[in-house]
């Protein structure tokens, strides 16, 4: 063992209570080193049964092996108990896109295998919790990328302290620490660490937003990692309060299945919602109602998705109707709107993911069946750091056509192209900047300094 130095690294130790059988996730990068040596110094003083657990992704060949292998020397020297996982995150990628979701990436595989494997752990009973070593810097990133992606305020609530999961708890004590702390804990203890060579790629929008984007944001306001965290936690603040408050309400307000005759409701997997009673509701009430709506459905809708239900709600005609993504629909009566979810080929035919590309960049997107490149014509500083986001129509989404005097909605332009039944439903447009620069099929008005190029595949 080491001889101890007098350096300490800040921990969260309000989740860690005496007695605790804790596995922290070690993949041999300087966090997760830096969170098993502090935990190792302090699990007496905090009554910790530390495990170390480490899950080879069977990608990077020689150099994930010599992850593993100091995961499990420090394990050792440590006096831990080690825990070891393999799996073939690329071959997962492929056979098993997202258990169903379409066009999963490495990095969504490797997520998913991961917290899958934690889960299979404490499933085991060998432990009851995992830490793993998110630190502010992590936490940073993750609420820019966030916003990138238009996310709704849960989204900007960026990592949890803590999941909740049935077998047990994912625990993050690190949050609040940054990075270059734990490089100067870990060099004042003489620790090495493994750097993963992947994280200096700015293919990975991560590593953009990492080496790039905060970079330059900081030219602007030098505490910005600061403020996104205190977002984070405002963000997650709010959504928790909302969340209570929707949950004790909306069961008042939705109503299953369908009205009969003579009174009452017919079973059904529907739900609806009488439009005389959602009308005087705040705004921002309306809206968590009606995605709290969905959730029960099992879909999940965005920010013009919303706006879409809420005004065929409050000022839709009876008999219309609107098909959303991920098989839901919505149907109008004269007093309520309906919430339904398609079943079979008709449901899938609406799973379609949303790509986020760097400018320039490119993307292949198999969902849509093509590769799709954004070039600059201009110097790069003129748009350096900005994004685009390539993903299907949504009802109400506008295009200036070339030559055209005025915009279109894409329903009108699909309509005039014949595009019909399955083709239709997973339509491909490029967002940037709120505006649709690209759509499948047609040729817009050019966006200046920006040539965007689809190939099929």
């Amino acid at each position: 063992m080491r001889k101890k130095l007098p350096v300490t690294l800040a921990i969260d130790t309000t989740l860690l209570k005496p007695g605790l059988r804790l596995a922290v996730g070690l993949s041999g990068g300087a966090d997760s080193v830096a969170l098993v040596r502090a935990l190792a110094e302090r699990s007496k003083e905090l009554g910790l049964v530390l495990h170390a657990a480490h899950l080879h992704h069977g990608l990077r060949g020689e150099e994930a092996d010599g992850d593993l292998a100091l995961a499990r020397a420090l394990a050792a020297e440590l006096g831990l108990p080690f825990h070891e996982g393999h799996v073939d995150t690329a071959a997962e990628a492929v056979a098993n896109p997202g258990s169903g979701k379409v066009g999963e990436s490495i990095e969504e595989a490797a997520r998913r295998l991961r917290y899958g494997w934690f889960r299979q752990l404490m499933a085991s009973g060998e432990v009851e919790a995992v830490a793993t070593a998110h630190t502010r810097d992590d936490q940073a990133e993750t609420v820019l990328a966030k916003f990138l992606r238009g996310a709704w305020t849960e989204g900007l609530s960026g990592i949890h302290p803590m999941i909740e999961f049935p077998e047990g708890r994912i625990l993050r004590p690190l949050l609040g620490t940054t990075r270059a702390e734990i490089e100067v804990y870990l060099g004042a203890l003489g620790q090495g660490w493994r750097e993963d060579s992947s994280n200096r790629h700015l293919t990975f929008t991560r590593n953009r937003i990492r080496h790039e984007l905060l970079p330059l944001l900081e030219g602007w306001n030098p505490r910005l990692r600061e403020h996104l965290t205190q977002m984070a936690a405002l963000a997650r603040d709010e959504e928790a309060w909302w969340a209570a408050e929707v949950a004790r309400i909306a069961p008042q307000l939705l109503l299953p299945g369908r009205p009969v005759r003579g009174g009452g409701r017919a079973a059904g997997d529907g739900l609806a919602i009488d439009v005389t009673r959602l009308a005087p509701l705040p705004l921002a009430f309306q809206r968590r109602l009606l995605r709290y709506a969905a959730e029960q459905l099992g879909a999940a809708v965005d920010f013009p998705s919303t706006e879409a239900l809420r005004a065929m709600a409050l000022a839709g005609r009876a008999g219309q109707r609107l098909e959303l993504a991920e098989g839901l629909r919505a149907e109008r009566t004269p007093r309520e709107l309906r919430l339904a979810v398609l079943q079979g080929e008709r449901a899938m035919e609406q799973v379609v993911p949303e790509f986020v590309l760097a400018i320039p960049g490119e993307v292949t997107a198999a969902a849509f069946g093509l590769k799709l490149r954004i070039e600059v014509s201009a110097p790069a500083m003129a748009i350096e750091a900005r994004m685009a986001k390539l993903r299907n129509w949504r009802p109400g989404d506008q295009v200036r056509l070339r030559h055209s005097s005025a915009p279109r909605k894409v329903k009108e332009v699909l309509e005039r192209l014949k595009v019909t039944g399955s083709g239709r439903g997973a339509w491909p447009v490029l967002e940037l900047d709120g505006r649709i620069v690209w759509m499948r099929g047609v040729e817009l008005e050019p966006t200046p300094r920006i040539c965007v190029t689809a190939t099929d595949i």
